[in-house]
């Protein structure tokens, strides 16, 4: 049974561990975090990652957990400006058709990953590719021997640099955001809600189904080196940029006492090449189109699905790993091409620049275009379909 080490516990990581136990495979997972991470965002799965959870048997219990976004409103000083319902075509729309927290996916994958070893708590400090196996030294645990290693951590992964050095390169779209979780409160609804303040700055608020609220603080920005401070400094930064701004912003800086806060430089990876010999990445690790793409965890599905079938489809994981790059690399290069202007067009510097972008959004919204079949998510939508995903045979009983 030939054996695998995937780091990282988060959507690629576990959809990799589901797959391959169903190939035959010996999975371990080793994950930094002393336990599975209940935190993060609300994340959207379209298309091909929705398909990719339609073979795997979870829909419905991904339904289930949804955070219930009926969709999308932009809001000005004097109310909502635009509207768009969640999509029901599974693709177009800002709000997509299902909507789940990050902490909610990652816990329904990892529940059906029986089988496979989790070691949390650790992380790895060495590879070494003997073109047998890969030896890995581990932080805490004993060395071990895998045929395989796939690096499916997050964006700015510390492991990549050991295996990879400066190929992969980070691209800077030009906007700080903070994330973070605030109790519910009456003025919550059940939909996402968008509001711009002049200086390139936007607050956005979205309901989840654990009775609190999910929150992002964002401006655009060059970079500062704010992402590398400590978290109270960064907390004081945005503190200062959004102590003039309205709506819920009070409440919200208010709660970034008691709060967990996180907060990241929004990039993307490009990296020319997504392996080396026997050890591969998957998901952001390799190509995080970074959140405003609204493909991260579509991408990390997909890319997780395609990878376990090569990889169980080829005697050599060299050769599974140039199969799975040529199959997602198109797919991979569609969804990180963002539109003209993202994300700025979206946080307008000016007041006169925000009333632009809600007379877009409000045309966007009309019943005219949404009769021409131009409705307003179509402005907001990523190319999720673009993929033909193939078939892989599993192994029988699993």
């Amino acid at each position: 049974m030939p054996s695998i080490l995937i780091s990282g516990a988060s959507v690629a990581g576990p959809a990799l561990a589901f797959w391959l136990h169903r190939y035959g495979w010996d999975t371990t997972v080793v994950e930094r975090a002393p336990a599975l991470r209940p935190e993060g965002q609300n994340i959207d799965i379209r298309g091909a990652g929705r398909e990719v959870v339609r073979r795997m048997g979870l829909e419905d219990e991904v339904r289930a957990a949804t955070t219930g976004e009926r969709g999308t409103r932009f809001l000005g000083d004097s109310g909502v400006v635009a509207e768009f319902p969640a999509s029901t075509d599974d693709s177009t729309g800002p709000t997509a058709e299902v909507e789940i927290l990050r902490g909610e996916l990652t816990r329904i994958l990892a529940e059906h990953t029986t089988g496979t070893e989790y070691l949390f708590g650790d992380s790895i400090t060495a590879l070494d590719d003997t073109g047998d196996g890969v030896h890995v030294t581990f932080e805490h645990g004993g060395d071990r021997t895998f045929d395989a290693v796939v690096l499916a951590e997050g964006l700015r992964s510390r492991t990549r640099r050991t295996v990879f050095g400066d190929e992969p390169r980070i691209k800077p779209l030009g906007m700080y955001m903070a994330y973070l979780t605030v109790p519910k409160t009456e003025s919550d609804v059940p939909w996402w809600r968008w509001y711009n303040a002049p200086g390139g700055r936007s607050i956005t608020l979205r309901p989840d189904n654990l009775g609190t609220a999910r929150a992002t603080l964002q401006f655009i920005s060059e970079p500062t080196g704010l992402e590398e401070k400590d978290l109270e400094t960064q907390k004081r930064a945005f503190r200062e940029t959004f102590a003039d701004v309205g709506w819920e912003a009070p409440r919200l800086l208010a709660a970034m006492d008691g709060a967990e806060v996180y907060m990241e430089f929004v990039s993307q990876v490009h990296a020319p090449r997504w392996s080396d010999g026997r050890i591969g990445m998957v998901g952001d690790a390799a190509y995080g189109p970074s959140p405003v793409s609204g493909m991260g965890t579509t991408l990390a599905l997909v890319g997780a699905y395609v990878l376990a079938g090569e990889l169980a489809a080829h005697a050599e994981p060299a050769d599974a790993f140039a199969a799975y790059e040529t199959i997602m690399r198109p797919y991979v290069d569609q969804a990180q091409k963002l539109p003209p202007g993202t994300p700025r067009l979206a946080n307008p510097q000016t007041r006169a620049g925000i009333a632009v972008f809600h007379t877009v959004l409000r045309a966007a919204a009309s019943p005219v275009a949404k009769a021409l079949g131009r409705a307003g998510g179509r402005i907001f939508s990523p190319p999720a379909d673009a993929i033909d995903l193939p078939t892989y045979v599993t192994v029988p009983g699993r």
